[in-house]
This record gives structure tokens, sequence and C-alpha cells, in this order.
């Protein structure tokens, strides 16, 4: 699959569409493999945060696609990258509504069985093996394995880890270390929970836009002030580092925005 390095992450050259094609054309059966999907916390917790376990996460992924609309914004007006666009939630319902068949087998890590009962209803899925950890599981061992257990007792084509981030990347590396798991990790956030509609998305074009960060704020000020203003602000940062030394992020030299 053809990539380009921007901020340190090797980025897939597919949109949203063409990423659910890809993973669906994974035959079943195959070994485990997972899917992360970066957004501006992501490469703030890369660079900024410089957080080993959710690196050796990263570098063992089977493909890495662009998610945050802010981080494609500068993509191309700092370095004149013009990288497709493939937000988890947009891979999510692609795969749910044309490629997830009735009878291909899916397994969820986190989430809740009000979820699994309207992907049910609503897409039609005759499998949906569920396994909702503790809070803070990801500091448990013993929790940590359970959930790898259950993915190895519940073989499904596709596994939707959505404990959250860095939760859910730093567990498919667990499955993918142990070994033995079939099918695609997907790491998608709250992606789920949007193409059932437990939590509103925002429309189109704010999301279009780059102002999906604006919609979650506005509706939930106090639990997603952190996450925008600490988690994700720093990218910022590390684009302007990067523009001043392409290099020190794997980009090439003459990245500087003239492209």
């Amino acid at each position: 699959m053809p990539e380009i390095v921007f901020l340190g992450v090797p980025i897939a050259r597919l949109d949203a569409r063409g990423a659910a094609d890809h993973i669906a054309a994974r035959a079943p059966g195959q070994p485990f493999a997972y899917v992360v999907t970066p957004n501006a916390a992501q490469f703030t917790r890369l660079n900024e945060l410089s957080d080993p376990r959710f690196h050796d996460a990263y570098d063992h992924a089977w493909l890495r696609l662009l998610d945050g609309q802010v981080p494609r914004m500068l993509a191309r007006r700092l370095f004149g990258l013009d990288l497709p666009h493939a937000a988890g939630s947009d891979v999510t319902l692609d795969l749910l509504e044309r490629q997830i068949q009735p009878d291909d087998p899916v397994t969820l890590i986190g989430g809740s069985d009000e979820l699994r009962r309207r992907l049910i209803e609503r897409f039609g899925l005759s499998t949906v093996h569920l396994h909702v950890p503790p809070m803070g599981f990801i500091r448990d061992a013993a929790a940590v394995e359970a959930c790898v257990d259950f993915v190895l007792a519940h073989p499904a084509r596709y596994v939707f880890l959505v404990a959250g981030s860095p939760q859910s990347e730093y567990l498919a590396r667990q499955i993918d270390r142990r070994g033995g798991a079939v099918g695609v990790g997907l790491c998608v956030g709250s992606a789920l929970n949007f193409a059932v509609g437990l939590v509103p998305r925002a429309p189109s074009w704010l999301r279009q836009a780059g102002l999906e960060w604006a919609y979650r704020l506005m509706r939930n000020p106090v639990g997603h002030a952190r996450r925008v203003f600490v988690d994700s602000a720093p990218v910022l940062l590390t684009a302007l580092k990067a523009r001043r030394d392409p290099a020190r992020y794997g980009m090439a030299p003459n990245a500087t925005g003239r492209g």
C-alpha cells in the first residue's frame, strides 16, 4: 500500500471508501492485523509525549489512515501534501453499509449491550460478540489478558476496539503480539456509536470544514475541553517544528509548503 510520511507517521493513500474496500478485501481467517486512525491527539501523543508504547502500536499497525481534518489542513498548507481523509467513523459506516455481510462474525471490545443491540437491528448482523472491560482496564494486566482471550475465543472477520485511545491501540498491539487471533482490528473510537445513532455526529459541512472538534466541544464543553486544548492543540507546535526540520519527522527535506 503506497504511503506518505506526515509528522513521523506513514499514512496510507486511501480515502474512506478505498480504505473500507481494502479492509474488506482481506480474506477471512487471515492472521490478526489492525488499523489505526491518527488524528490531532494521536499525532501529539506520538511526537510531543513520545509515548514508546504508542509508538510500538503504530509501528506494528497494518494500516494507518488519516482521521483528523486539522492535521490534513496542516499537511496541505504547510507542506503542500494532499493527503486523503479516511476518518474512522466514515470507514466504519462504509464497512457496515457496504461490506460487512449479515453472516460475517463481528467482535466488540468496549461499548455496551445497547450498542450491540442497535448494530444487530440496524445492519442485520447475525453474530456480534461483546466484551466490556472495566474502566481503566489497560492498567490491569489480567483485564487486558481477558480482552485478548475473548478475541481469541471469538474469531471474527472484524474486531472493533472501541475502548478509546490510546487504550484501543495498546490492546490491538497486545492481541497482535499474542498471536493466534484472526481478522482485522479497527481502532475507531466512537465510530460505532455514531453509526447506530447513540451519539450525534457533526453535520457534514462542519466535518468538511475541519470543525467537528468545535461541534463536540459545543455539545460537551466539560468532557471535550481537555481533548481539544490539551490532547490535540499541540499538533500545531509539532507541525511548526516539522516545517523547520522536515527530515526530523521522516519527511522529505523539500517539504516546505511549496509542493
